[in-house]
């Protein structure tokens, strides 16, 4: 079987590199009002031209600029919607767990406080950098999906004293803005886009889902809610512009906050989701088993199963990597199935609990059993 010359590809990556020490440095410097601005942007560039390096040499097919610039995968993202701001006077609670036990952090809240829309390319000028940087590998650009700006509000977009009175006008907006900048992120030539997206995951777990129920929402289908708004985002696309989307349970300092296989949301993802592949969490048992992939149609739609972790530094076993694939493709062909790690390795600026030598180790390990699998 041959290599594929479309994303996604046989091996490939989510998103997030671990942020470099001096990297850091420059950030905290900068907040504390000791670095200008274009100094900053100079220690951005020289992070992103290693990692764009790193990727390249172990092999990847695409590579990200790791999302370094950002503090945050999604809400760098959001707050540069219009009518999207940050609530100063009031935070949510998010929590999170690991094999140690729970952790929590106060996360700022999300306020609408007019209608959405698009003033400006989000992301734009960062994608032009990380596509005059790479040398073999396909620039890739990751941006939160619509859905993560509805889940992380905390509550329902029609309430006292929002722009919106009812819920589909926020729906129609949200998606004009999402394919407005599709639009002008194609113009910037961006031709391999992902829509991460935790919601999808999150919804299988039912406490989570009683959580959106208590906040006033239909949390039984709001996953439909969520796959008809992407569907109208990426309606009339290029067809030459390749769009993933990515599900995981979480993503922070090693931790996660939700649980539960993709049964809930399966049969409108997998079968109804209009995106070319799936990059999908299951690097552990709370991810369920790969049954719920029977729902994708037979052609060219990928997944790509996320089966090395990225929470911890132990390194998979390649020939266990294997059996695992084979026994995926007891409801998906080998030809519609690929292989990366479970989720980025720093969704956020603090990273999650391994070394750049690990991390490295890891993008070698995908990259060589892929290469073992599909040749």
């Amino acid at each position: 079987m041959s290599a594929r010359t479309t994303a996604p590809f046989r091996a490939d990556h989510v998103g997030s590199l671990l942020r470099p020490p001096a990297l850091k440095q420059a950030r905290t410097a900068h907040a504390e009002g000791r670095l200008p601005d274009d100094a900053l942007r100079a220690a951005e560039d020289d992070a992103i031209r290693e990692a764009v390096a790193l990727q390249e040499s172990v092999g990847l097919q695409a590579a990200t600029d790791g999302e370094l610039r950002r503090s945050s995968w999604h809400m760098d993202f959001l707050y540069q919607l219009d009518g999207v701001s940050s609530s100063k006077d009031s935070s949510v609670e998010v929590a999170f767990r690991n094999a140690s036990g729970d952790l929590t952090f106060a996360a700022m809240s999300l306020v609408i406080d007019q209608r959405i829309g698009l003033s400006t390319t989000i992301f734009g000028d960062a994608f032009s950098m990380l596509a005059s940087t790479v040398t073999t590998a396909v620039p890739k650009l990751t941006i939160p999906s619509p859905s993560m700006l509805h889940y992380r509000l905390g509550g329902a977009p029609v309430h006292e004293g929002s722009p919106y009175s009812d819920p589909d006008d926020f729906w129609n907006d949200l998606a004009a803005a999402y394919r407005d900048e599709v639009s002008r992120l194609y113009a910037a030539g961006v031709r391999y886009l992902q829509l991460d997206d935790t919601s999808l995951a999150y919804l299988n777990d039912p406490a989570q889902r009683e959580s959106m129920a208590a906040r006033g929402e239909d949390a039984d289908h709001m996953h439909q809610r969520y796959v008809d708004t992407i569907n109208e985002v990426l309606r009339d696309r290029p067809s030459d512009l390749r769009v993933t989307t990515h599900m995981c349970r979480g993503n922070y300092r090693s931790s996660w906050a939700a649980e539960g296989g993709y049964d809930h949301v399966a049969e409108a993802v997998f079968g109804g989701l209009q995106v070319d592949g799936f990059f999908c969490e299951y690097d552990d048992a709370r991810s369920g088993d790969f049954s719920p992939l029977r729902f994708l149609p037979r052609g060219d739609q990928q997944v790509v199963l996320g089966l090395v972790t990225t929470k911890t530094g132990e390194l998979e076993d390649p020939d266990t990597l294997k059996r695992r694939i084979e026994e995926a493709t007891k409801y998906v062909p080998l030809e519609q199935l690929c292989l990366s790690p479970q989720c980025g390795f720093s969704s956020t600026v603090e990273g999650n609990d391994l070394t750049p030598e690990q991390q490295r180790a890891k993008l070698d390990l995908v990259v060589s059993v892929a290469r073992d699998v599909w040749g």
